[in-house]
């Protein structure tokens, strides 16, 4: 492990999850950070700066969820649910509030190591165009180092790490076809029932703050059974 290896926290009531994972992390080239409860985790989470965050929703002092809407919303993080819930309502939850990745316990660590090595991905795609700080398109302002959506009336919001990989992708190659294949490529997916829901998420997500209507899109259209296309005037 060096200096430079990329941190990891890990969020978990368990002494023996968190010392599994650690393990299997820190064996995989990585370095750890790991707390029992959200609490602690908040307090240093600003100051540490993690590349990828694993996130228990079974927390004794805090709502799983609500921190992981938190996360997503404050922190350039990639986010990673591990939960004993299994039901697909709990998963479409955890995406829908911005988690990248969700993992049903019990799960084997080497899966894990596996996803965090995909999400890690994202930040090495076409390095000349990942250094994009703002954008302009169709009056609307991003600035990804603050995480802030500006509309064309001075409305400003929050965007998360999901959303602004996938605006990153769309403003990257405006007027083109996106193929689902090809913004898991770009966005270091798996190919998984998770990964189709996630992006539907984002999309959706993205849509709403766009002000874009699903029924009738102006920025972002659906080309049903092939991808979407952005808009970028």
């Amino acid at each position: 492990m060096t200096d430079t290896a990329p941190l990891i926290t890990v969020l978990d009531d368990s002494p023996e999850i968190r010392q599994l994972v650690s393990g299997a992390l820190e064996e995989a080239g990585f370095k750890t950070r790991c707390y029992g409860r959200a609490a602690d985790f908040e307090r240093d989470i600003k100051s540490i700066n993690p590349q990828v965050c694993i996130v228990d929703l079974g927390l004794p002092d805090k709502d799983g969820l609500s921190l992981v809407n938190t996360l997503a919303m404050e922190s350039g993080a990639a986010i990673i649910i591990i939960s004993g819930r299994a039901m697909v309502r709990d998963k479409v939850a955890g995406l829908e509030l911005g988690a990248d990745d969700y993992i049903t316990k019990p799960f084997e660590t080497a899966e894990l190591v596996a996803r965090v090595r995909v999400l890690l991905r994202r930040n090495r795609v076409n390095p000349e165009k990942t250094t994009r700080q703002t954008a302009e398109f169709s009056g609307w302002h991003v600035d990804f180092s603050q995480h802030l959506l500006t509309s064309p009336s001075g409305e400003i919001q929050n965007l998360s790490h999901a959303e602004g990989q996938v605006l990153q992708l769309f403003l990257d190659a405006p007027n083109r076809l996106i193929s689902r294949e090809y913004m898991m490529e770009k966005l270091g997916g798996v190919a998984s029932d998770n990964f189709e829901r996630a992006m539907d998420v984002r999309v959706s997500r993205l849509r709403t703050k766009l002000q874009d209507d699903p029924q009738n899109p102006k920025i972002i259209k659906t080309i049903y059974g092939a991808g979407y296309i952005f808009i970028g005037n």
